[in-house]
């Protein structure tokens, strides 16, 4: 049994609010995933469906540790797409041998095919490869010699049962050897996501631009800085994020970067949005529908976006992508923060006595952590993959995971 002291230790952290942020809950996420992979124990037969039903089992723990941070969800329902994706290209290769070994008796035929079995973690990445802009990490990604799984052949008939005994061990190996490259590929695409998004930067802020943001957002910090750097000069407005007032660190580190940065509060952001060119925000998470869950105050600005005819860009990691609609029911939750951070309990001591009889007090606070943004407000999402209508999201979505493991999840969070 596979020590699970890792996993307790992490469902009491999402349980208590010690992780915060998408980035990091996916990557914490992805990396005890992929430790609980290593240390299972996989039988002879239906490895693939063994290790999806581990990896579900403690998903489902996961999840409810922390309903609100979807990024958890999206990472087990990324870890079992994995799965069922290397399952099938192994299935294939296996198949393909056998077609090429039935098919050829001669051994010069099979020695001069040399064309290895490329995992399936491998061809996805190519062929998301296709869709992002040049850059260092494309070049990375390029098919790893790794995953390839070559042709083998079987001589004599005396050693055919011990070579099928030893192929099922090692497809158990490859198995979970791949699942586990490919969950690599995957914690490194979390942790370099800010740099993806950061290259395409010079495409869409032009010179003597005034852009809008709304609280902090250490994508967004590096998105304006990496346009900054491209030698284009430009003016940002940053709406404080009350109550948290997370705008004020980030209009810290712009001007630190050499940025010229304007605080405003919240409620002047219809009031400037005319003088601005662009907003651009972060996000808590991108939905299949195209609608994103963000900080609350974004969609008072998306509307303002709207009126004043000003694109609404969202910058969000593929982490982010989550497969749900608004209308689930582990959606509409959302994170009550404590009522200190909007007022004083000395300053109003006096409404929050029981005087009504009703067993209450006169005066309720309420400190909602988020919005949610439909896909009308927004113009362009921009990922590590590029830049994406909003209608295209469920296109990015099928691209990474399968229906079977939404029903699973939704049923599990019911």
């Amino acid at each position: 049994m596979p020590d699970v002291a890792l996993v307790n230790d992490f469902i009491i952290k999402l349980k208590k609010r010690k992780i915060e942020g998408s980035k990091a809950t996916a990557k914490l996420t992805a990396e005890l995933l992929r430790s609980f992979i290593s240390q299972q124990r996989l039988p002879h037969t239906n490895q693939a469906g063994a290790l999806i039903d581990a990896v579900n089992a403690v998903g489902e723990k996961l999840i409810a540790a922390n309903p609100v941070e979807l990024a958890v969800g999206n990472i087990v329902r990324r870890v079992l797409h994995i799965i069922r994706e290397e399952d099938a290209s192994l299935t294939t290769a296996a198949i393909g041998g056998l077609s090429i070994s039935a098919g050829s008796d001669d051994e010069d035929e099979r020695e001069n095919d040399d064309h290895p079995v490329l995992s399936a973690a491998a061809v996805a990445a190519a062929a998301r490869s296709t869709l992002r802009a040049p850059s260092l990490q494309t070049l990375l990604e390029d098919l790893p010699h790794s995953t390839a799984v070559p042709h083998t052949s079987s001589s004599g008939g005396d050693s055919e049962g011990k070579s099928k005994s030893a192929d099922k061990n090692s497809q158990t190996r490859k198995l979970k050897h791949n699942v586990i490259e490919a969950v690599n590929e995957l914690i490194q695409d979390i942790t370099t996501c800010h740099e993806q998004i950061a290259e395409q930067a010079v495409e869409h802020i032009h010179h003597n631009e005034v852009i809008l943001t709304l609280g902090s957002s250490r994508t967004v910090m590096e998105f304006l800085c990496a346009a900054k750097e491209k030698k284009r000069s430009f003016r940002v407005f940053v709406a404080e994020g009350a109550p948290r007032y997370q705008g004020h660190a980030l209009a810290k580190d712009l001007v630190a970067r050499g940025l010229q940065t304007t605080v405003i509060t919240d409620s002047a952001v219809f009031a400037m949005i005319s003088r601005v060119n662009m907003v651009i925000v972060g996000a808590h998470a991108v939905m299949a529908n195209g609608g994103v869950i963000a900080p609350v105050g974004m969609n008072m600005v998306a509307l303002a976006a709207q009126r004043h005819a000003v694109p609404f860009v969202v910058l969000a990691g593929v982490h982010k992508l989550c497969p749900l609609y608004p209308h689930n029911p582990e959606v509409l939750l959302n994170e009550l923060k404590s009522p200190a951070e909007l007022l004083d309990f000395g300053e109003f001591s006096d409404c929050l006595d029981f005087g009504s009889g009703s067993g209450s007090p006169l005066l309720q606070v309420v400190n909602p952590a988020f919005d949610y943004v439909p896909p009308n407000l927004v113009s362009l999402f921009i990922t590590d993959t590029g830049g994406h209508n909003p209608s295209y999201i469920y296109r990015l979505i099928a691209d990474y995971y399968s229906a079977d493991d939404l029903v699973v999840q939704q049923r599990a969070a019911s």
